[in-house]
C-alpha cells in the first residue's frame, strides 16, 4: 500500500467577509462541514473560526482532489446554512480559499492555532491573518485573494 500524507490548513471566508456565522451557533456549521469531509474519506483534525471565516486542518484522502473537496465543502455547507435558522444573515462563501500544506511535525501547533481563533482575532483582523499566511507560504499577496 502506498504511503501518502497530505495535510492541509484550509481557510474559507464568508461572502464579502461579512460577520454571518454567529459564535453561538457556529458548532452546527462545523459539524456539517465535518460530515462532508468525512463522507469524502478525509480526516478532520480541527475546525474553528470566527464570524467571517473558518479554519480547518484536514488530511486529504489520496483519492480526493483538494479543489473538489473545498468545492464540496463550500457548496454543500452554503446550501445547508441558508436553510437553517442558525445563520439568518449567511449569504455564502467567498470565491477564493486558502490551502496551505503542513508537515506532520507542525500538526499540533496548527491545531492549537485553530483552537485559539477567538483570542487571536481580538488582536488581528482576518485580512491581516490571511495575508500573513499567504506570504509565509511563499506566495505573493494580492487583494484579489480576499474575494
Amino acid at each position: 500500500m502506498s504511503a501518502v500524507s497530505s495535510i492541509y490548513h484550509i481557510v474559507i471566508n464568508t461572502y464579502r467577509r461579512e460577520m454571518t456565522i454567529p459564535d453561538e451557533t457556529s458548532e452546527h456549521l462545523y459539524r456539517y462541514i465535518w460530515s462532508i469531509i468525512k463522507s469524502r474519506g478525509c480526516r478532520l483534525y480541527r475546525i474553528n473560526g470566527i464570524c467571517n471565516h473558518v479554519h480547518m486542518l484536514i488530511e486529504l484522502s489520496p483519492t480526493v482532489a483538494l479543489s473538489d473537496l473545498v468545492r464540496d465543502i463550500k457548496q454543500g455547507s452554503s446550501k445547508w446554512a441558508k436553510q437553517q435558522v442558525y445563520f439568518p444573515q449567511f449569504s455564502g462563501w467567498g470565491k477564493e480559499y486558502g490551502a496551505f500544506t503542513c508537515s506532520c511535525r507542525d500538526k499540533d501547533a496548527i491545531i492549537k492555532y485553530i483552537m485559539n481563533q477567538r483570542e487571536h482575532h481580538k488582536v488581528n483582523t482576518f485580512e491581516e491573518e490571511y495575508k500573513r499566511m499567504v506570504e509565509m507560504s511563499g506566495m505573493e499577496w494580492n487583494e484579489h485573494r480576499l474575494t
